[in-house]
C-alpha cells in the first residue's frame, strides 16, 4: 500500500486522482452559517449541499462555521481543525464505493462553558443562518405533555443565567440579544433533526426559553426570526475502525471520515429572514408543503427503523441490513409498513407511500452501509414517542389495524429488559434506561406495567384494543420467542386466538 496522505489544505493536490476534491478556492470563502452539532450526518448531508454549491461557483459567502455545546464536542473540533475542517465522504453503494473531500466548513468555534465564543460568532452580522442537528430528543420536550419542558435543570439554568447558557438554545438567544442591541437584525434558525414540524419545534424552544428571562426579547425573536420546517434524509453510520480502514484504502489519512449511502434528500420551507444559499441548484427541494414529505419519511423510514431495530437487538443481529436479510423480520417490516403505516401516509409529487416503502427496503438492505441496530435503537424513548406512537394513535382513531404496531411496542419493551435471546446483555441505550429497564422487568410478569409509563404512552394504556394486543404480544415474546411471535403476526396479522 502506498503512503497515506494526511488530509489538509496543503495536501489536496497530492490525493489520488480517483478522489474528488474541492474545485474552489477555500481561502476565498467567507462564513454565512453556524452549524451546531457537527456529527456525521451534517457533514454527509447539509455540508455536502453547500460544498457542491461552492463547486458550481455559487454562494461563496455562505461557508459554515462549526460549533458544539457538549464537552465531548471538543474532541471532534480538535480532529477537524487538525485537517483544516476538511472531511472525506465515502459513498457506499452495494457494488462499489467512492471518495469525495468536502470543504464547506472553514472554522470551528471553541467548545467552552458559557459558550462565549459561540455567542460572539452567531452575533456577527455575517451569520445569516444558524442550523442545528442535536438529535430528536434534544429540544427539551416534556414527554408527557408534548410541550416545552420549563422544569429541566438546563432550561432553569439558562433562564436564570442567560448570558452564560448551557444549551444551544440559550446561546442562540444570547446572540440574538446582542444582534438586536447592535441593530444587526435576526437570523434564520434551521432545524435539521428528524422531527415533524422541526422548525416549529425550534421556534417554540427558542421563544419559550427567551420568554422565561426576557419576554420582550422573546416577542422580538418570534416576530423577526424565521424557523423554516425541513425534511432531511441520508443514512449515515457512525465512524469506527472499519471506516478508518476504508478511507485509508483510498490513500487518505482522515481522522474523522464519514460513510453514507448513495441517497440524499432535503426538502425545505422557503422562509429565510436573512437570505439563503441556492441549495435547490444542487438538488434540494423548496416547497410550501414540507409536512407531506416529512410525514412520509418519518413514518416510513424513521418509524420503520424502530420496527427493525428492537427485534434485531433481541435476536443479536448486528446491522439493519442483517435485519432486512432475516426472513421473519423482513416480512414483519413489510406487513406493518403496508397494512398499518402506509394507509396513514399521503403521496408526495412523484412518490406514493407504497413506492417509498420499496425504496426504503432497498436502502435498508444495503450491506455496504454498516448501520448498527444499536445506533438505530438508541433513544427509543424519543423515537417511539416521536415516530411510532403518532401512527398508532391515528390507527386507533380510524379503527384501522394496529396489531403490528402493538408488537413493535412489545419488542421495545422486550429489548429494554436488557437481555437478548442468546443470553447476552443489552447495554443501556437510552437517556431513560434505568426506568425503562425497571418497567420492562415488571412487564415480563405483568405486561401492562410497561404501558403505565404515562410520560411515554399518556392515555394509550386505557385503550383496550391497543392494551390487549400489546399484552398478548409481549407475553408471546417471552413465552415463545421473537421468531415464533413474528411468524404468528405474519400469518395471522392479529391476535392468534382470533385468527
Amino acid at each position: 500500500m502506498t503512503a497515506l496522505v494526511r488530509l489538509s489544505n496543503a495536501t489536496l493536490g497530492q490525493l489520488p486522482t480517483r478522489v474528488r476534491v474541492p474545485r474552489y478556492d477555500r481561502a476565498a470563502l467567507s462564513p454565512g452559517i453556524v452549524h451546531i452539532g457537527l456529527g456525521n450526518f451534517h457533514r454527509a448531508h447539509q455540508a455536502w449541499y453547500q460544498h457542491r454549491l461552492f463547486d458550481a461557483g455559487l454562494c461563496h459567502d455562505w461557508a459554515i462555521i462549526g460549533a458544539g455545546v457538549r464537552p465531548q464536542d471538543a474532541v471532534q473540533r480538535d480532529k477537524l481543525l487538525e485537517q483544516d475542517c476538511l472531511t472525506t465522504l465515502l459513498e457506499l453503494d452495494p457494488k462499489s464505493s467512492s471518495a469525495e473531500v468536502t470543504g464547506a466548513m472553514i472554522g470551528y468555534v471553541p467548545v467552552e462553558p458559557g459558550h462565549a465564543a459561540l455567542i460572539a460568532q452567531m452575533a456577527d452580522p455575517a451569520i445569516r443562518i444558524v442550523a442545528l442537528t442535536v438529535t430528536e430528543g434534544g429540544y427539551y420536550t416534556d414527554p408527557a405533555s408534548g410541550g416545552f419542558d420549563t422544569g429541566h435543570p438546563d432550561i432553569q439554568h439558562d433562564a436564570a443565567y442567560p448570558d452564560t447558557p448551557r444549551t444551544a438554545f440559550g446561546a442562540i438567544i444570547a446572540a440574538l440579544k446582542q444582534r438586536r442591541a447592535a441593530g444587526h437584525g435576526a437570523f434564520t434558525g434551521l432545524c435539521c433533526d428528524n422531527l415533524q414540524g422541526n422548525g416549529d419545534i425550534l421556534r417554540r424552544t427558542v421563544v419559550s426559553l427567551a420568554n422565561m428571562s426576557d419576554p420582550e426579547l422573546g416577542a422580538w425573536i418570534d416576530q423577526t426570526c424565521s424557523f423554516p420546517n425541513s425534511m432531511v434524509d441520508c443514512i449515515v453510520p457512525a465512524t469506527g475502525p472499519n471506516e478508518i480502514a476504508l478511507v485509508q484504502s483510498f490513500g487518505i489519512d482522515d481522522r474523522a471520515p464519514v460513510t453514507h449511502e448513495p441517497f440524499r434528500q432535503w426538502v425545505i420551507e422557503d422562509d429565510f429572514c436573512a437570505g439563503r444559499p441556492d441549495w435547490d441548484k444542487v438538488g434540494a427541494t423548496f416547497t410550501a408543503d414540507v409536512h407531506s414529505y416529512e410525514s412520509m419519511k418519518i413514518r416510513i423510514l424513521n418509524a420503520g427503523h424502530q420496527v427493525l431495530a428492537n427485534a434485531g437487538e433481541v435476536l443479536g443481529l448486528e446491522t439493519i441490513a442483517d435485519c432486512m436479510a432475516h426472513p421473519q423480520i423482513a416480512a414483519f417490516f413489510r406487513k406493518v409498513q403496508t397494512e398499518e403505516i402506509a394507509p396513514h401516509v399521503a403521496a408526495v409529487p412523484g412518490m406514493t407511500a407504497m413506492s417509498y416503502i420499496g425504496l426504503i427496503e432497498r436502502r435498508f438492505a444495503n450491506r455496504a452501509i454498516v448501520d448498527t441496530t444499536r445506533r438505530v435503537a438508541f433513544d427509543g424513548s424519543s423515537r417511539h414517542t416521536g415516530f411510532v406512537l403518532p401512527i398508532l394513535r391515528d390507527g386507533l382513531a380510524a379503527d384501522a389495524p394496529v396489531e403490528g404496531l402493538a408488537l413493535v411496542e412489545a419488542l421495545w419493551a422486550r429489548m429494554c429488559e436488557g437481555t437478548r435471546e442468546n443470553g447476552s446483555l443489552i447495554e443501556p441505550n437510552d437517556p431513560f434506561w434505568p426506568q425503562l429497564n425497571t418497567a420492562a422487568r415488571a412487564a415480563r410478569v405483568r405486561p401492562l406495567a410497561w404501558l403505565e409509563q404515562r410520560q411515554f404512552y399518556g392515555s394509550l394504556a386505557q385503550n383496550p384494543r391497543f392494551a390487549m394486543a400489546f399484552e398478548h404480544w409481549l407475553s408471546a415474546l417471552w413465552a415463545r420467542g421473537c421468531v415464533h411471535t413474528l411468524e404468528t403476526y405474519r400469518q395471522h396479522g392479529k391476535l392468534a386466538e382470533q385468527a
